[in-house]
């Protein structure tokens, strides 16, 4: 059974372990950094942004330990078959430059020799609570820079919080993944400009704040867009962060949580080595998910990072199968842009 956290709380106490582990529709668990188990040195943190349509997406991550945070930018067009992906790193980043305690407030902002990256908040009266990206970097990719300036607004009422233990006393995962707002704004490489409409384009935020061991895997799978007229999307995963108080599988669905058990992924391999161009399939034990990826064949650049190597096996798709609400409802989904990813973080 899973358990849903329905009230603000703390989300450590005072041995510093979770008050509640569970999910949320909002982030009612506060997190304080100062009551987290062995300092900044045990620390990890990140933002993740995904801003996508059918033809090409933009991924910008700010991601931190004590010792060393890596900033990414990874720009994909599906049309082109291209994924161009620069994650320079700076030593000590959780200092002035630390990432806020909370998803609803407090800027981002980082930067670097010939970069610059920064998420910013933004409210008014007529357009609500928005979300600013905007980002530079020198000779990211032929000897040219990318620049950019994205919007995110209309958010969801509803996203996935989730709060899970590891297995160590003082480790855990505090994650929130906000899918469906809209996007609107350009990418410039050179003389080439990629726009953002938000009729058709969406952003998604990967949000986490926590303490874990240092080696792990996992695999997740996320993909939003428009079934039938109405904003749609789901996020799936295992492996970082597994709890019997609650999974990170949910549906989105016009504004609204809908919330998954376990889901499964079927990975072919080739060789004994996973093959991650053939069909990926996932379902769910109570039938409630059951779709097929097939991964589009991108060639990829990438520089920084280095060995570290986080997602070493993510690939953009489409997603075709079905999904079913909380009521019954079912959706037919067909060639939904996402991606699927199975990592190891080193």
């Amino acid at each position: 059974m899973q358990h849903e956290i329905t009230a603000p709380i703390p989300l450590l106490d005072d041995r510093r372990e979770l008050t509640e582990p569970g999910w949320a529709r909002r982030p009612w668990p506060v997190y304080d950094r100062s009551r987290v188990r062995g300092g900044l040195g045990r620390r990890r943190e990140w933002d993740s942004y995904l801003v996508g349509n059918d033809r090409f997406a933009l991924v910008l991550t700010v991601a931190g330990s004590a010792c060393l945070g890596i900033d990414s930018i990874s720009l994909l067009d599906f049309r082109a078959r291209r994924q161009v992906t620069r994650s320079p790193m700076r030593p000590f980043p959780l200092g002035p430059t630390g990432l806020p305690a909370s998803s609803e407030e407090g800027d981002v902002a980082v930067s670097g020799r010939g970069y610059g990256i920064a998420f910013l908040h933004s409210r008014s009266e007529g357009a609500g609570h928005a979300r600013l990206l905007s980002f530079h970097m020198d000779r990211f990719w032929d000897g040219r820079a990318i620049d950019g300036s994205i919007t995110l607004f209309d958010a969801p009422e509803e996203s996935l919080v989730l709060c899970a233990p590891f297995s160590r006393p003082g480790q855990f995962c505090y994650r929130q993944t906000i899918s469906g707002m809209r996007a609107s704004g350009t990418v410039t490489l050179g003389d080439r400009v990629w726009v953002f409409r938000p009729e058709d384009s969406f952003g998604t935020l990967d949000w986490v704040r926590g303490v874990g061991p240092r080696p792990n895997a996992w695999y997740r799978a996320s993909a939003s867009g428009l079934v039938d007229g109405v904003p749609f999307g789901f996020h799936i995963g295992a492996g970082l962060e597994d709890s019997p108080a609650a999974t990170e599988n949910a549906l989105f669905y016009g504004g609204r949580v809908h919330k998954l058990s376990r889901v499964a992924l079927h990975l072919p391999s080739a060789r004994g080595r996973a093959d991650g161009l053939s069909p990926w399939t996932f379902s769910s034990g109570d039938g409630r998910f059951e779709l097929l990826f097939r991964p589009m064949p991108v060639r990829a650049f990438r520089t920084g990072a280095g060995s570290l190597r986080p997602y070493p096996l993510r690939r953009f798709g489409r997603f075709t199968g079905r999904a079913v609400l909380d009521s019954g409802q079912v959706l037919e989904i067909r060639d939904l842009m996402g991606f699927a990813e199975r990592a190891e973080h080193r």
